[in-house]
């Protein structure tokens, strides 16, 4: 079973002017990735805008991920594995997605909590139980500020149980609960992966024994949030806080009006290969002008 461990970035889908797809700005972004020396990267997630999506543009994304993925690990030996976020709060469609997503070559699901409907815990598990019979390793998204639940440990822990589930993308915001996490489940199941789903909680994250980080800043810069990342796992922390207090004006600055118009404009601000993003699809919008200045000012301080 593949172990997740290192610096994921959630790709964001580039737009070309008119609204359509920029696949080739995809493609490019993906090489960039890659060659950057991300550890997994992980298209159609939140920062992806995969709610606005058809599925014939998400069909033509993972595609487009698995064979530059596959190109790379023929040239340089290193296999680079693919997620697909594949959720919904459907969970015949959750099952469906994911079933594409192996069906397609992805290495991994990424599954987020139902959201919207609110099930109980025990909604939660049988969701998790079905999409987890597809027979691809499949990594829970918690993330209850888009979901509207949470899953506690106890029920992470009941999850984490059925065969497939590898690990989970903790975006709580809550420390403590990761804390737990890793006292109640990985401590028990050295594999489990526990990775931030929040920039700023990378560093503290790994310190306590968490794994790394499904990351949106690695969008603009994949090679620091790698270095940053297996500096903490490596050991060498004096390191890894050096580039956590360098980049920390751009964790706050990738968010401040949104994900993923916040990281589209700054990876529209800075340009250049492997930068493609453009615009955002409705009900998204640019992000204001003040928060421009601020993501402005927050690469330059950062020297991205």
């Amino acid at each position: 079973m593949i172990r997740l461990r290192g610096a994921i970035t959630a790709m964001v889908t580039p737009m070309n002017s008119d609204g359509s797809v920029d696949y080739e700005g995809f493609r490019g972004n993906v090489i960039f990735q890659l060659e950057s020396g991300i550890d997994v990267i992980a298209p159609l997630g939140t920062a992806g805008e995969t709610p606005c999506l058809e599925e014939d543009e998400e069909d033509k994304l993972i595609r487009i991920a698995v064979e530059e993925a596959r190109k790379y690990s023929e040239k340089s030996g290193r296999k680079v594995p693919v997620m697909i976020g594949t959720g919904s709060n459907n969970t015949k469609d959750a099952v469906r997605y994911t079933s594409r997503a192996k069906a397609l070559g992805a290495d991994v699901a990424l599954v987020v909590t139902p959201y919207y409907n609110k099930p109980s815990d025990e909604g939660v598990f049988r969701h998790f139980e079905a999409v987890s019979k597809v027979g691809i390793p499949v990594l829970v998204y918690n993330i209850q500020g888009r979901t509207g639940k949470n899953i506690p440990t106890p029920l992470l822990k009941k999850i984490a149980s059925l065969p497939n589930i590898i690990g989970v993308k903790e975006a709580s915001g809550n420390i403590d609960q990761m804390m737990h996490v890793i006292k109640e489940i990985k401590l028990e199941k050295p594999d489990f992966a526990v990775l931030s789903g929040d920039d700023s909680l990378t560093l503290p994250l790994i310190a306590l024994g968490g794994d790394g980080v499904v990351s949106v800043v690695s969008n603009i810069a994949p090679s620091l949030i790698v270095d940053m990342v297996h500096s903490a796992l490596d050991g060498n922390l004096a390191e890894a806080r050096r580039i956590h207090y360098r980049l920390m004006p751009f964790f706050r600055a990738a968010f401040i009006d949104g994900n993923p118009t916040s990281i589209k404009y700054a990876m529209n601000f800075k340009g250049g290969a492997g930068l493609a993003a453009g615009a955002v699809r409705l009900p998204l919008v640019e992000v204001h002008d003040e928060a421009k200045k601020i993501i402005e000012s927050a690469l330059k301080e950062c020297g991205i």
